[in-house]
């Protein structure tokens, strides 16, 4: 046995999926830190997750998102390592990423990093746990930080809803806390008190932060041995002092708090149901799968389901049930319904109906049959588990490990397998009109509400809810025929892989037709049961004006609406559809398991093809459509940043508020008309992956052709040469600075953002390679500096951006402590501070960089998807550089430092004569007098009007060449 730990791999053997390769060992080191070590020796990338059994609902009284606070604090410095920051710069710059997240009883950490840099890594991620260091500088200024992610939130209404139902909770149980944090609670309270919050946060990591209430899960790509003598050495300095694992028995909600109905305020437009019953914990009973029994059911959407119900009488657009919300003392079960303007006049009969729905089921009892049914598509999905990133991984195992036994840590709650219908039936018992809480939200109840929340400004009302009101509802609701689901014909039986003896490494040009383009992958990699494919339609004829694109898009949502009831049955067995509008069209994607898979596309070919405009459905999905573009302006600042930055720079692109304007006027028959005409023409360029042979890719195309383009009356016909269109991007002016201001769209919001864009260059290896490194290397120092130390927003980002094969690099920055004039200054400040370091750059760090960037262009493609999603925007652009990672490593070889100085000199510096910028400034509410000051900067080029600076400028070429011009 090794020293340091006690392997306790014979206890009992790891559950794990037939197709996992990788090896497990669960090892306890003598501070008793329970450790899950995975090797991997096919892993490009390493990771590593601390799961810290201590969260929110431990935050001292009067000091709310100190837990919170904490996370933040722990990953600036260590004794060992006290160089501030030098843990995320030193993950950034070996290929990785780090993050942490805090919920109400646990606290994880994790990274994951080039293989050959994890011994650093976790060495540096281990001594967080050790030895940290707080500083109190750094304490002021991540006080900031936490008060920015707060105010980032303020207007979000997930967060709204969420600590409305806390606040509506017993003010002794934890769950009625707010978690998040702010300067007024970290700051501004504590220091009335006379509290000092940095001495608090010290004692919060003494008193809570021991070993025995830590989980750590290692993914290596060495073998066990080795990693556990690496654990053992770097994890067992980790003090235990034996700190009992925190409990908060009780409930959260008492009577007063259930049989009530809560009016509530959102800030979008919309109305909401949700349906509230406190539960067992299901997790009590995991393996009998009480919730998911129920969950399944409740929140079925095929013929007979309340969904199928409440969407045929035009009430509902959504339905959710299931358990989502859980500590091992007390849970919820809820049901959410997005209801239509006619659904909210008729929501005690929604609510009713849904009672109902329950009461079926307790006539019924629990059925065996569906139970089974559960329990082989969970089997099925476990044991072809695609793999992930190993980051993922391990975040996910490292909270199992505190919920659950050691043999189930892979597995969690995902695999029920005990049919016990006592256990079904106890928690549908629970599901009563004694035990609910209706939350109602919706902009009507506006000015009709007597409370605020104290935390968010909800306004709300509260009014009691009796068993006997609902007893009538029900009585009075339309007698609609519910049902429980027939058998799911969707579920794989054939899971065998199939033989293909030609085993290219790339996709190859399978098919070419006047009608269609096949690009073909077969799988030689992940070798699992699935397939991918996604037809492209590109329609010209549909023309680009604010109608056609509206139109296009109730186009694709009326056929998901209408293929609900069938299809729903396929993505509940691992079969997943989408259709969605494009710029020149719409796409068709398909992914899951191929046996069943031609079956589901040829129907929804054939929902394409037989297209009907049903009156009813045409009304919800507008009112959908228009509630979607009325909420765009609730979009947070970063988010308009970005929109505005896509709409100036691509050529086609036309203003949401365009849309919005011309969507009253849009009536059935303008949809009738539309149809044919989008039709009319079209081009259609296909990518098939995975377990399917050639033969069968050819034939499904082959069919597809047949539907539109070869019937006696065809539905289509190909495109003329001239009729090959695509969106092109507009080329900015070298040596020229340009700025676009704008309001943010909602005057309730005081968070500004910019967008500041660096155009340059249109797809090229050599190019590309140097942008990335640029960006590989300036990341972390751009938020070190502009988060970190001036602490000018929660939200900061450097990162590539790529416009249809047009690079650049873009900073993004949301703040309410400083306008967006201000933000833009700091960045060109940063780029004048960055341009010294970059010349310091000592020879063996470079090349160390190049290296990380090499590792990350050969990092294996983790399943079929990953792979797929590349290949496609390679030919979705049109740049058909399918070995592009192998190239670019190529050139990435033969790098030098000079090439990147000369690069950075050319197209980033301030003030390079060869520079192309573009500055999107968004003014927040408390920035907007600034935003109203007219004011002409020297050396900026302001764009008043989007479309004539469009007009005005030339674009780059399109990769995208007619059919006849693909070079192979």
């Amino acid at each position: 046995m090794a020293f340091g730990a006690r392997n306790e791999q014979e206890v009992r053997e790891i559950v794990k999926p037939r197709t996992d390769k990788r090896d497990y060992r669960r090892i306890v080191l003598h501070n008793a830190l329970e450790v899950l070590l995975i090797s991997d020796p096919e892993t490009d990338k390493c990771a590593a997750s601390m799961n810290v059994g201590v969260g929110s609902f431990s935050d001292p009284e009067g000091l709310e998102g100190l837990a919170h606070f904490l996370e933040h604090m722990l990953f600036y410095a260590s004794e060992k390592y006290h160089l501030e920051d030098s843990y995320s710069k030193y993950i950034t710059e070996h290929g990785g990423s780090t993050n942490a997240f805090t919920s109400s009883e646990q606290t994880n950490y994790h990274f994951e990093v080039n293989a050959d840099s994890f011994e650093e890594a976790l060495d540096r991620f281990a001594q967080f746990f050790i030895k940290p260091l707080m500083s109190a500088d750094a304490t002021m200024r991540e006080i900031k930080a936490v008060d920015s992610e707060h105010q980032k939130n303020l207007l979000s209404d997930v967060w709204r809803m969420n600590q409305l139902q806390k606040h509506l909770s017993s003010k002794d149980h934890p769950y009625n806390k707010f978690s998040t944090g702010s300067w007024e609670t970290l700051e501004v309270r504590p220091k009335t008190r006379g509290v000092d919050t940095r001495q608090e946060l010290l004692k919060f990591y003494k008193d809570n932060y021991s070993a025995n209430l830590m989980h750590l899960v290692v993914y290596a790509k060495d073998g066990l041995d080795k990693a556990q003598s690496m654990v053992e050495n770097k994890f067992q300095e980790i003090r235990n002092i034996n700190r009992s694992s925190p409990c908060f028995a009780g409930q959260p909600c008492t009577s007063e708090h259930l049989q009530i109905l809560v009016k509530a305020v959102p800030i979008k437009q919309g109305h909401k149901l949700r349906i509230i019953w406190p539960i067992t914990p299901g997790i009590r009973h995991y393996k009998d799968g009480p919730s998911r029994y129920l969950g399944h059911l409740i929140g079925h959407e095929g013929e007979g389901s309340l969904f199928y119900i409440l969407k045929k009488l035009g009430w509902a657009t959504s339905l959710s049930a299931g358990e989502p919300d859980w500590t091992y003392e007390f849970s919820f079960f809820k049901v959410v319904i997005d209801l239509t303007d006619a659904g909210h006049e008729h929501s005690e009969d929604i609510v009713a109906l849904l009672f109902r729905y329950i009461q079926l089921l307790q006539i019924s009892g629990a059925c065996k049959w569906i139970f089974d049914e559960i329990s082989a598509i969970s089997e099925t999905a476990f044991h072809y588990k695609d793999k992930i990133r190993p980051v993922d991984y391990v975040v996910h195992v490292a909270m199992n490990m505190q919920l659950y036994p050691p043999e189930d840590w892979l597995v969690g709650s995902s695999l029920p397998s005990n049919f016990s219908q006592g256990i079904i039936q106890s928690m549908l018992d629970e599901l009563t009109p004694c035990n609910v809480r209706v939350f109602w939200e919706s902009t009507n109840f506006e000015g009709h509400t007597d409370m605020i929340e104290p935390w968010y400004g909800t306004a709300f009302s509260v009014e009691k809810l009796t068993s006997s009101m609902i007893q009538q509802w029900m009585e009075k609701a339309p007698n609609e025929h519910l049902c429980l689901p027939s058998p799911n014909l969707f579920i794989p039986t054939d899971l065998s892989l199939k033989e293909v003896s030609d085993k290219a490494e790339f996709p190859v040009l399978l098919w070419k037709s006047p009608y269609s383009r096949l690009w073909y992958k077969h799988d030689t990699v992940f070798l699992t049961p699935k397939a991918y494919v996604k037809i492209d339609f590109s329609c010209p004829c549909s023309g680009n004006s604010p109608e056609s694109i509206v139109l296009a898009d109730i186009f694709t949502r009326l056929l998901m609406d209408y293929l609900n009831e069938y299809a729903y049955d396929a993505q509940v067995a691992g079969l997943y559809y989408a259709v969605s509008n494009t710029d020149n069209g719409f796409q068709v994607t398909v992914v899951g398991y191929n046996h069943k898979l031609r079956v589901l596309l040829e129907t929804v070919v054939g929902k394409i093809a037989n297209f009907e405009v049903k009156p009813d459905r045409f009304s919800v999905i507008k009112e959908m459509v228009t509630k979607d573009y009325q909420n765009f302006k609730f979009q947070q600042p970063y988010q308009q940043a970005m929109y505005y930055c896509s709409l100036i720079l691509h050529d086609q692109a036309l203003p949401w508020t365009e849309q919005l304007e011309v969507l009253p006027h849009l009536q059935v028959d303008n949809l009738l008309k539309f149809y044919p005409q989008m039709l009319s023409r079209t081009f259609l360029e296909c990518y098939i992956a995975g377990n399917i042979e050639p033969k069968e890719a050819e034939s499904i195309i082959q069919h597809i052709e047949n539907v539109f383009y070869k019937g006696p009356q065809p539905l289509s016909l190909a495109l003329f040469a001239s009729q090959h269109l695509s969106t092109r991007v507009v080329k900015l002016e070298r040596g020229v600075n340009y700025s676009y201001n704008a309001e943010g769209l909602n005057p309730s919001d005081e968070n500004s953002a910019l967008l500041h864009y660096i155009q340059v260059h249109q797809d090229d290896f050599k190019l590309n390679v140097k942008l990335q490194l640029f960006c590989l290397i300036a990341k972390q120092p751009a938020f070190h500096q502009l988060r970190s130390v001036e602490q000018l927003g929660y939200i900061t980002v450097l990162m590539q951006r790529d416009d249809l094969g047009v690079r650049g690099v873009q900073f993004i920055i949301q703040s309410t402590v400083k306008g967006p004039k201000h933000i833009n200054s700091r960045v060109e400040a940063f780029l004048k501070i960055f341009e010294s370091k970059l010349y310091e750059i000592a020879p063996e760090e470079f090349k160390k960089n190049v290296n990380a960037l090499i590792d990350l262009k050969l990092e294996k493609y983790k399943n079929l998807q990953e792979e797929s999603r590349f290949y496609w925007r390679e030919i979705s652009d049109g740049t058909l550089k399918f070995d592009r990672r192998e190239r670019e490593v190529a050139i990435l070889k033969h790098l030098t430092k000079n090439d990147l100085i000369d690069f950075f000199n050319e197209h980033i510096r301030v003030g390079a004569p060869q520079k192309k910028s573009l500055s999107v400034q968004i003014y927040g509410s408390s920035y907007s007098s600034e935003y109203k000051v007219e004011s002409v900067e020297p050396g900026i080029h302001q764009i008043e009007d989007v479309f004539s600076f469009k007009r005005s400028h030339p674009l780059f070429g399109s990769f995208k060449g007619g059919i006849g011009l693909v070079k192979l």
